[in-house]
């Protein structure tokens, strides 16, 4: 195919529009930068690198307005890790799983590979749509994802009815809904995610908002995973006590990577400095409007998720047409320097999906969505 050469006047002024990782803005890549030429090569149980991690919770702490009672506790490894420090310290014996794509479905899967654990409750939903989880008596943790990063569906935060007067726990993945969507953290016991999507960061931590119920079931499992007669086995690097006791000293239990905790800080800090969450909110709101009404106002691309109600606002996914390519149109944006709009390979449809975090200015969207007109009127 003949390379396809986008006027320069059309390109959005940044072409980054990944589901994760997203965009880094320049200023952090500055303090990266700055902050880079100390702490780099430093450890990090010392005070400066601590003020940093001190300074990310407290600032995550103002940005979700979180209980008092709260804690935001980070460790090593992304989102992915926390599914198996879930099974490990916070279930009993019993989770209900909500399941409509491929992350939320991975949660389920190390449920049910923990031999320690029941067989999850699961729910299922079809991609393109969510599915909570029904009240059961058996179940002491309900687990959902607030955003499906492979299908552009958003689900509401909010506890399952009779479940905290039953103890259950209530788990949230949000990884690519923290920072973008709202959220009243008090619906969950563990709200968690990765610093790579709408914090702008790179991988290999995990934050969690933790609820006084979800500190006391930690302690209470790890306690009892510590009797001769337990079959459960906690190992040190998913140990969440581990996790929340050097949290509160502004540490990890291993080495961080620093550039990771530089970036997420300058963000945080960034993002506080804007308006906090609601804020960043309607700027992904608003962002995400532009890709949803040119796509149904378009004759050859459509919304994937039918509901306006159950659409993300921070990872939008379009339908093309069958005689439309999707790898045609993405090889043809890469080439102009528009990266990272592909759909969500394990889904197999063919789909864009742009991710639209807060870092993501609201008219380089609109640029994009011009920019892909021009390339499919040329296919």
């Amino acid at each position: 195919m003949a390379t396809i050469e986008i006027p320069q006047q059309l390109l959005p002024g940044d072409g980054r529009f990944g589901a994760g990782p997203s965009k880094i803005r320049a200023a952090q890549v500055e303090a990266l930068a700055e902050a880079g030429a100390t702490l780099l090569g430093t450890s990090h149980r010392q005070a400066p690198v601590k003020d940093l991690v001190g300074s990310i919770r407290e600032g995550l702490a103002n940005f979700f307005h979180i209980p008092d009672d709260y804690e935001v506790v980070l460790g090593n490894g992304g989102a992915s890790a926390f599914w198996d420090i879930a099974c490990a310290n916070l279930i009993e014996k019993t989770a209900a799983v909500g399941t409509y794509g491929s992350f939320s479905k991975k949660m389920a899967a190390s449920v049910e590979s923990a031999p320690f654990l029941d067989d999850p409750l699961v729910f299922a939903g079809e991609p393109g749509t969510y599915r909570i989880p029904d009240f059961d008596e058996r179940v002491d943790a309900y687990c959902w994802a607030q955003n499906e990063t492979s299908t552009g569906v958003a689900a509401p935060v909010r506890r399952v009815p009779g479940s905290q007067e039953a103890g259950a726990l209530t788990i949230i993945d949000a990884t690519s809904a923290a920072g973008a969507l709202p959220v009243d953290v008090a619906q969950a016991d563990a709200y968690y995610f990765s610093p790579q999507k709408a914090f702008g960061a790179e991988g290999g931590l995990w934050i969690a908002v933790l609820s006084p119920a979800a500190i006391e079931r930690s302690a209470k499992v790890n306690a009892a995973a510590k009797q001769d007669d337990s079959i459960r086995w906690i190992p040190p690097f998913l140990s969440l006590e581990s996790a929340i006791s050097n949290s509160r000293k502004n540490q990890t239990l291993n080495t961080p990577a620093l550039c990771t905790l530089i970036l997420l800080e300058n963000q945080v800090r960034w993002l506080n400095e804007q308006g906090g969450l609601a804020w960043s909110s309607a700027r992904c709101r608003e962002s995400a409007s532009i890709v949803y009404e040119w796509a149904e106002a378009s004759d050859y691309c459509t919304p994937f998720v039918t509901d306006p109600a159950a659409r993300s606002t921070s990872v939008v996914t379009v339908d093309l047409d069958d005689d439309i390519r999707d790898s045609d149109v993405t090889s043809a944006l890469r080439a102009n320097g528009i990266v990272d709009v592909n759909g969500y390979r394990k889904l197999g449809r063919n789909q864009l999906r742009v991710g639209v975090f807060p870092s993501v200015d609201p008219d380089d969207v609109r640029a994009l969505t011009r920019c892909i007109d021009y390339v499919v009127e040329r296919l």
